[in-house]
């Protein structure tokens, strides 16, 4: 099947519709666009760049609810997208960007050869489509290359193994990966290391449970009920509550290191990271 299809055939099982609204493969389009810009993985993500003011590259742009968003929130938006179908590609972006009147350009290539000039955009960004670069290297390099000296790249949702092995597990349990074979995950290492060589400097490197960018679906308070579970069934919900508190330090405290002890121990294949990136200024640039 082409990816198109793939997702055709998960929209027409009637119990995969709660996974079908996660990802976003709901009509109508416009819906599922503004969702996504209310939701609390965009406003995460909003909150990692600069105040929107220029030229924004959505990276793998898929049906262009990113697109959407940026460009709703004032970015003059480049939406990089390959496949030109009209449910999950190219083809989804022109109509949601007819319907909502926003100013997206759509331009269909591959991330290993950008065709735009060096330094064209602020920000680049990438939900969910550095694990599927041909070549991760060189895909930092050109986004390196088309980001303004101290231009920002935050790259979501990517798909982590721990050791090389693990990678066929987690393509055994991907939804629609035995009917299109597209999908794909890196070690952690070879994210970070394919940025740093690509002369990127990394800011953050986001876990699983860190922001609400990785654990989407889940709620923020679903998530503090998910990592504190273990410590509800020693001493009861009410306690828990309140020892973990965000309304006080010693609470925000615990929690941080609650949540850091349970990132360390997830070795789920395919478990989601985030990362923001920046292009240095050069010597005498402010």
């Amino acid at each position: 099947m082409s990816w198109e299809q793939a997702v055709q055939w998960l929209r027409e099982q009637p119990d995969q519709q709660e996974l079908v609204r996660a990802c976003y493969f709901d009509d109508p389009l416009m819906e599922a666009a503004k969702r996504f810009w209310q939701s609390a993985e965009w406003k995460a993500i909003a909150a990692l760049l600069p105040p929107p003011h220029g030229q924004a590259l959505d990276l793998g742009a898929g049906r262009g609810i990113s697109s959407y968003a940026m460009a709703r929130d004032g970015w003059q938006v480049t939406a990089l997208e390959p496949d030109q179908s009209p449910l999950v590609g190219a083809g989804a972006i022109r109509s949601l960007a007819e319907q909502s009147q926003l100013n997206i350009t759509i331009v269909s290539e591959y991330s290993e050869k950008l065709p735009f000039a060096d330094s064209s955009f602020d920000i680049v960004n990438c939900r969910q489509a550095l694990h599927h670069a041909h070549d991760l290297p060189q895909t930092c390099r050109e986004i390196f290359r088309v980001l303004k000296p101290g231009g920002i790249m935050v790259a979501t949702r990517e798909h982590v193994i721990s050791k090389r092995e693990d990678l066929q597990a987690f393509l055994d349990s991907h939804s629609l990966h035995k009917f299109y074979g597209g999908e794909n995950a890196f070690l952690l290492e070879e994210y970070l290391s394919a940025m740093q060589s690509a002369e990127l400097q990394v800011q953050r490197a986001m876990a699983p449970l860190d922001s609400p960018i990785n654990y989407f679906p889940m709620t923020i308070e679903q998530c503090f009920t998910h990592c504190t579970r273990p410590v509800a069934t020693l001493i009861g919900r009410p306690l828990t509550n309140l020892l973990f508190s965000s309304n006080h330090v010693l609470g925000r405290s615990l929690m941080r290191l609650l949540v850091s002890a349970l990132n360390h121990r997830d070795q789920t294949p395919g478990r989601l990271y985030s990362f923001v990136a920046i292009k240095p200024l050069t010597n005498g640039q402010r």
